[in-house]
């Protein structure tokens, strides 16, 4: 009897093989699933049956599970399509006032796709030791199609510029793009110094004040400065004057500095408005007369509201 038939299924799709007599055998070219075989089960694979067919109508079957060809009928199916990494916290060049930043990012493979292989994870601070999803301080958890992942810090990192380089692949080996973000850490507040008004409280008679110092950060300058809640101007070299109006009486004066990362330092003078001359109401002179070359007193009643 000859075979009258051959075909395969893979996917459950059927195709029918084609007699190639030089080679002897059954062949055809079949277009591979979309999908990646990672999640079809646990091995990973898509079964593939072989059916023959003779004319006499009877039919002999393979698939995954005979013991001489079951190897030869698993077809591993790879996806393509690489993960995508993207950072949540902290903002691009962002400057943050604590030194044990909360770092957080998304891993995401495609729907479909073999799945984030979180094992492979590696994050690197400053280009030091590459840390991965069981390392201490960082926690992972599962969100549609990947996960999300926050690393904080163990180690308090220094004032000034960091980055950290992310990395990751998916269950078929596609690697994504790796992807950084820096920032800066700036825990110090800014230095601010008002040498006018003095710190002392400062009276006078005229109606309006110059206040002048010099202010800045050493590491997110240049500093923001308010008098009063009013912007100022601060030059190259962290120099400002502000001329500030008094009201009568006692004026409080806030002069406040504040850097990058939110970190303040206030300074408060007093100026006291008095526009209002002395009173004299009263003059004793005792004696008076006064002999020549003797001494008096003289006594003076004077009021200054």
């Amino acid at each position: 009897m000859a075979v009258s038939q051959v075909r395969v299924k893979i996917n459950g799709v059927w195709t029918t093989l084609t007699y190639n007599s030089t080679s002897g055998k059954y062949e055809g070219t079949i277009a591979a699933p979309s999908i990646t075989s990672y999640n079809v089960n646990a091995s990973h694979y898509y079964p593939v049956t072989v059916e023959a067919t003779d004319q006499a109508g009877n039919v002999t079957s393979k698939d995954d599970t005979d013991s001489t060809l079951g190897n030869s009928l698993k077809l591993t199916v790879k996806e393509l399509t690489k993960p995508v990494i993207s950072f949540t916290a902290p903002t691009a060049g962002a400057y943050l006032a604590t030194n044990t930043p909360s770092i957080t990012f998304t891993v995401i493979d495609e729907t479909n796709g073999s799945g984030i292989k979180i094992s492979s994870l590696s994050i690197q601070v400053d280009g030091g030791t590459a840390l991965t999803n069981t390392s201490t301080g960082v926690t992972v958890s599962g969100i549609t199609n990947g996960y999300q992942v926050t690393y904080v810090p163990q180690t308090a990192l220094t004032d000034g510029s960091h980055t950290v380089a992310v990395n990751i692949q998916d269950n078929d080996g596609n690697a994504a793009t790796a992807v950084s973000r820096s920032f800066t850490v700036d825990t110090v507040p800014p230095t601010l110094s008002v040498s006018t008004p003095a710190n002392t409280t400062t009276y006078t008679n005229v109606a309006s004040i110059t206040v002048a110092g010099v202010t800045n950060d050493a590491t997110s300058s240049p500093v923001t400065l308010t008098v009063n809640g009013t912007a100022v101007t601060v030059d190259a070299g962290g120099n400002f004057n502000k001329s500030v109006s008094l009201s009568l009486g006692t004026n409080t004066i806030t002069v406040i500095a504040t850097d990058a990362a939110g970190k303040t330092t206030t300074v408060t003078r007093t100026v006291v408005l008095d526009q209002t001359a002395p009173t004299i109401s009263a003059i004793v002179i005792n004696p008076n007369p006064v002999n020549a070359g003797n001494s008096y007193t003289i006594s003076v009643t004077v009021s200054d509201t």
